[in-house]
């Protein structure tokens, strides 16, 4: 018996170890929806937004390093997929989009639904082609499978649902797959011997280290204590450097730590590893650049470089241990080192809850998730104030993940990336740390977690603001209530969604609050009333900050709104 392009489409990923396609049908998926069916292997993840099936297929390739699907129907079915991939992308996880589209004759016509996907998905997308015609098959899509994996990256086949419907060529039979390995790139000698030269040379030396350090841990951390170097980890690199590290003194940037910013202000060389880290304005301006990527268009992308080199982090540290001699003096080690003990007391002293208080401050919410969360928990955050609290107050210890949109920043990542991650885990805890503007934004897929059977945890943390676009209004010397939101009680639309809901709103309770959030059975939301005006310095306060915040209070005075800095002084001042 022939059978369709869509039914070898099925079989052929599920050979491949696919397991699940995420996605929201429609009738030019119909091909797709039918085979899944038939074949059975394959669990088809209705959510209620393409955009969150993106995101949760990113998040389970992310998690676990293989391929994930996701599909979309024709038109604003596929077009909704569209954030979550550029996620995805920028995320560099392996990720293969569906992408339906109109019947093949009418592409050109200004039909129903009409759009125009390989021109839509040509920034985000490694690997973007159409199926026309049946013979382009199998080969099509074993290349874009292929891409994903080899790349790092998303493919998308774009395919009109009436040619997923037509036959296989009849000599087509199922071809047998072979997991592509990742290649392991190389250091050139003489650029490793160039970087030992640099740095045994150089007295003040600062690591700065990413995502690209994942598989490196032991590496990078025998070559600070052979250089007598801080580590100053990005946000990606958080889980997997800032754990059973001696050496760690936090982050930089604008969610950063102190210590972190003045030990690369005081370096005179820097070493990164593995990040992109984007901000120009929180590099040194002095200090010699080393930069290890294992993609070559990472290099000197965002500052200026003095040596570049394209390498796996691992084999680089691993070959450049060899040429260097470990150093004694640890005089600058030390002062760093001692800067984060101080810069972190104080992040720990705000977590305190004082007598008689009632006001729940973030910083004590996280804290006290970080406690109780199992020990191989795995936290999602929503970009904005749910990122800065979880990069400053989770703790990270090897066997935990913390996975988010920090590198797209997109908001409503959280619960969409958490929907992934619980359903490739579901025997892992896992908790969803959102703001209230993110969580509404896709508040819809609350409903794909009770058919599939998800026991996630959701944190939302409602302050009834976009809390950091406020924070940077305000610096800005901005006054301003758009970033002011009225909300419901989420913890009410959980329990009409089927969902226990919990809601607090007094410190003296959060702890037993949590305690039931993570003892729940099935899915769980905690609903936290937070404190509105909670200030989140930055690592260092600019001058034209500084004036800024100051053009914003004389605004608030003469606006008549007093109230606001009245609020901000008892909430930051006086930690009611």
């Amino acid at each position: 018996m022939k059978q369709t392009i869509a039914r070898y489409i099925t079989r052929f990923l599920s050979q491949a170890g696919v397991e699940r396609i995420w996605g929201v049908t429609g009738d030019s998926l119909n091909g797709i929806s039918d085979s899944i069916r038939a074949e059975g292997k394959i669990r088809w993840m209705g959510t209620r937004h393409e955009e969150v099936a993106a995101f949760a297929a990113g998040a389970e390739a992310e998690l676990t390093g293989k391929l994930a699907v996701c599909a979309g129907s024709c038109g604003p079915g596929n077009m909704h997929l569209i954030n979550g991939l550029y996620n995805c992308y920028r995320n560099r996880v392996p990720v293969l989009a569906i992408a339906s589209d109109i019947p093949s004759s009418e592409v050109g016509s200004h039909y129903f639904q009409e759009t125009d996907p390989k021109a839509m998905y040509k920034e985000c997308s490694v690997f973007c082609e159409t199926l026309t015609h049946p013979e382009q098959m199998p080969q099509l899509l074993e290349t874009a499978m292929r891409q994903a994996i080899l790349k790092q990256g998303v493919s998308v086949i774009v395919l009109p649902g009436d040619i997923a419907l037509q036959n296989m060529p009849s000599n087509a039979d199922l071809k047998r797959w072979q997991q592509p390995l990742l290649p392991v790139i190389a250091p050139e000698a003489t650029l490793v011997t160039a970087a030992a030269v640099l740095l045994q040379h150089s007295a003040k030396c600062v690591i700065m280290a990413g995502a690209g350090c994942k598989f490196a841990h032991d590496e990078v951390v025998t070559l600070a204590k052979t250089l007598k170097a801080p580590i100053v980890h990005a946000l990606r690199g958080k889980e997997y450097l800032e754990h059973h590290n001696p050496y760690d003194i936090g982050m930089t940037g604008l969610i950063g730590f102190s210590s972190g910013y003045h030990a690369l202000e005081q370096a005179d060389t820097v070493i990164l590893l593995g990040t992109g880290f984007p901000f120009r304005a929180f590099y040194p301006a002095k200090a010699k650049i080393i930069q290890i990527d294992i993609d070559p268009a990472s290099i000197g992308r965002h500052t200026q470089v003095d040596l570049g080199i394209v390498a796996d982090v691992k084999v680089f540290v691993e070959q450049l241990l060899v040429q260097l001699t470990e150093k004694t003096d640890e005089d600058f080690l030390n002062t760093c080192l001692a800067h984060y003990k101080k810069t972190r007391k104080d992040f720990d002293v705000l977590t305190h809850v004082k007598q008689g208080k009632t006001l729940i401050h973030p910083q004590t919410l996280n804290k006290l998730i970080s406690e109780k969360a199992a020990e191989d928990a795995i936290f999602t955050c929503d970009v904005g104030t749910p990122t800065l609290w979880a990069a400053r107050y989770l703790q990270l210890n090897g066997q935990r993940r913390l996975i988010g949109s920090f590198s797209h920043g997109s908001m409503a990542n959280a619960m969409a990336q958490a929907i992934g991650i619980q359903a490739a885990a579901p025997e892992r805890q896992v908790i969803a740390m959102c703001g209230d503007g993110g969580f509404s934004m896709l508040m819809g897929d609350l409903l794909t977690l009770i058919p599939y059977k998800l026991p996630l945890k959701i944190v939302v943390l409602n302050n009834s603001s976009l809390g950091f676009v406020a924070m940077e209004m305000k610096a800005a010397g901005l006054l301003s209530d758009s970033t002011d939101l009225v909300n419901p009680s989420f913890a009410a639309i959980a329990e009409a969604c089927g969902i226990a809901g919990i809601k607090v709103d007094d410190v003296t309770k959060l702890p037993e609050a949590i305690d039931g959030l993570l003892a729940t059975e099935g899915p769980a939301l905690l609903e936290v009333i937070s404190n509105k005006d909670e200030l989140m310095m930055p690592p260092t306060i600019e001058l034209k900050q500084a004036a800024g915040f100051g053009l914003y209070m004389l605004k608030a005075m003469f606006n008549k709104h007093g109230n606001q800095l009245i609020d901000v002084v008892k909430s930051d001042a006086l930690r009611d």
